[in-house]
């Protein structure tokens, strides 16, 4: 039975987008393959997730799914699981065709199968999945035959009509029953299910119409995006044989850490190192953001820890549709140094400020003076 996909993210059915959202997240890294190698369970709950979130971060998808469940899901026009209509139902059990007779029974051909989906994990930069970039990745696939356009005939020659089938793909038996005649309808052995058969095949695919290759596809990475995402290209995945479709690309993100910056959901992070003496008598200086330079005024006694927000100067927001909107917040947080190495000069006017403000202070070097005057 499948799990509902509310209790695999750990969230109540009226949850917010922004609690799937970091809900997703946080199981993503907990369970990303390259964390678990080897752990087929952690990959398998992976996958489980990514399809729950896919489903529930889309607004659509979701409604459908809270109203029919999974199996809406592949359901067509508006949802409804049955959307196909009764003939539909009647296939399902009945394998094609009325049972009751009536109409022709004939179903189209089934033609070539489709190809495999692919995976692939995609190192990105962090600055690159901040602002969205074009990345280049590596796969291996099969593609379609040059040498016989994906026929898997050879040169000269073309498939022809399977005979058992007459190049429907599907053969149809009729018996009588209590109810009438009962048609069912099954996948051609003799050709598979594709309605052709090659007499001479293709020297170079052996008739399998594609060939399996390393490819290097661009991949179109949108602004926002994090480690734990995955990607869904349509129809780049493995061609199927004799011309059958494309399967799809899942494309999981890995982004690389920054030495300056950290992200905290879509805020962006960093740490602004001030003196002891900037953080007591203040101070103005020149942040580095990934906007460009902004100039940032610290005030008098400032304490360790305080964030200066900068609005909208953070990660955009990705939408459930793939597309940003808005952009999340810069926090820089202050880091006061207590400086380890002290001259004579700076320690003794640091004693001088602790005595001025009534302030107990251990002075190691004033204790080592008096020691070594009595030894």
């Amino acid at each position: 039975m499948a799990q509902d996909f509310y209790e695999l993210l750990g969230v109540a059915r009226d949850a917010s987008a922004d609690d799937i959202k970091k809900a997703y997240r946080k199981l993503a890294r907990e369970l990303h393959p390259d964390k678990n190698p080897g752990n087929k369970e952690a990959e398998e709950r992976f996958k489980q997730i990514s399809r729950a979130y896919e489903v529930l971060s889309d607004d659509e998808q979701r409604a459908r799914y809270d109203r029919f469940g999974e199996a809406g899901m592949s359901g067509g026009g508006g949802g409804d699981p049955f959307a196909g209509g009764f003939g539909d139902i009647i296939d399902a059990f009945f394998g094609g065709g009325s049972p009751f007779g009536g109409g022709s029974g004939r179903a189209g051909p089934s033609g070539p199968p489709r190809g495999q989906d692919l995976e692939v994990v995609l190192d990105v930069a962090f600055v690159d999945a901040v602002f969205g970039s074009q990345q280049e990745v590596r796969v291996r696939s099969a593609v379609g035959c040059e040498d016989c356009g994906g026929s898997g005939a050879a040169r000269g020659t073309s498939p022809t009509a399977c005979p058992d089938c007459r190049g429907t793909g599907q053969v149809r038996r009729v018996r009588q029953s209590m109810l009438g005649q009962m048609v069912t309808t099954n996948a051609c052995a003799r050709c598979s299910g594709t309605g052709e058969i090659i007499a001479t095949p293709c020297a170079s695919c052996r008739g399998e119409g594609r060939k399996i290759k390393e490819v290097t596809l661009t991949v179109e990475v949108p602004a926002g995006i994090d480690t734990g995402q995955t990607l869904r290209l349509t129809g780049r995945g493995a061609v199927g044989p004799r011309g059958g479709g494309a399967g799809d690309l899942y494309v999981h993100l890995r982004v690389a850490a920054h030495d300056r910056w950290r992200r905290e959901e879509d805020d962006l992070v960093t740490d602004v190192p001030v003196s002891l003496a900037q953080a007591a008598l203040g101070t103005e200086m020149d942040l580095e953001t990934l906007d460009g330079l902004e100039h940032l005024v610290i005030p008098a006694g400032v304490q360790h820890g305080h964030e200066f927000v900068l609005r909208g100067r953070g990660v955009p927001r990705l939408t459930s549709g793939g597309r940003s909107r808005g952009r999340g917040n810069l926090r820089a947080r202050v880091m006061v140094e207590v400086p380890t190495k002290l001259s004579g000069e700076e320690r003794e006017l640091l004693r001088r400020f602790a005595e001025l403000r009534g302030e107990t202070v251990n002075d190691d070097g004033l204790v080592a003076k008096i020691k070594s005057a009595f030894s």
